[in-house]
Order: C-alpha cells, then structure tokens, then sequence
C-alpha cells in the first residue's frame, strides 16, 4: 500500500509514537505509598496529595492543606539506584529524612510504629 499525495504538496510525515521518557511509580510503588497516605488521611494528619512524572524522577507531595506547601515529598530517582538508592521522603524544609533501595523501609519515617511483613 502506498500513500498518493497531490502535485505539490509534501508528503504526509508519519507522527511519531515516542513520548519523551518519564519516571512513574509502578502499580507495586503507587499501591505501597497510597497504603501509607490512605492511613494518615484517615489519622486527620493529611489531606491531599499531587504526583509529578518528570523525566528524571517522580513525585508524590502530601499536603496537609490545599494551598500550602507539600508536608513531605516521597521521590523515585532510577539514576540514583546504585548509589544511595533512589527512593527518598523530603520534609517540608527540603531535609531528606529517609533515603534506601526499599521503598516499603524509606516510608517508615512517615509511619513509624507499623512493622515490616516479609
């Protein structure tokens, strides 16, 4: 099959499928950090959240209230994966209060008196 064009006219270009690479949590990330948020919700401690999905990392901001700063930054960053693991929880001042290679550990900072079950 052949595409036919008019004298004239350029031929139509193919559009191309290829979004630009993004970071996203998987389904087993997304369900371990909505686990922790769905428990503080319920606790009155926090009240909203947004995720971002950048090119070099992803984001999940938890908000105490609507318009304010996030309360604590939960980051994905695959580049770090072999060094000091590419999971960190961010307070609001920008301190990093848990980095490592587990994600299920780096969220105890958040939730500290549940135990891990392997």
């Amino acid at each position: 099959m052949s595409l036919v064009h008019a004298a004239g006219e350029a031929p139509a270009r193919p559009v191309s499928s290829r979004l630009p690479g993004v970071t996203a949590f998987d389904r087993k990330e997304l369900q371990l950090i909505l686990n922790v948020y769905g428990r503080k919700v319920g606790q009155g401690e926090w009240r909203d959240y947004a995720m971002d999905f950048l090119r070099d990392r992803a984001v999940f901001s938890v908000y105490a209230r609507v318009s304010e700063r996030p309360l604590f930054i939960i980051e994905k960053t695959p580049r770090l994966r072999n060094r000091q693991g590419q999971y960190a929880v961010t307070n609001q001042q920008g301190r990093i209060l848990k980095r490592g290679h587990d994600l299920a550990l780096v969220l105890r900072v958040l939730d500290p008196q549940l135990a891990i079950v392997g």
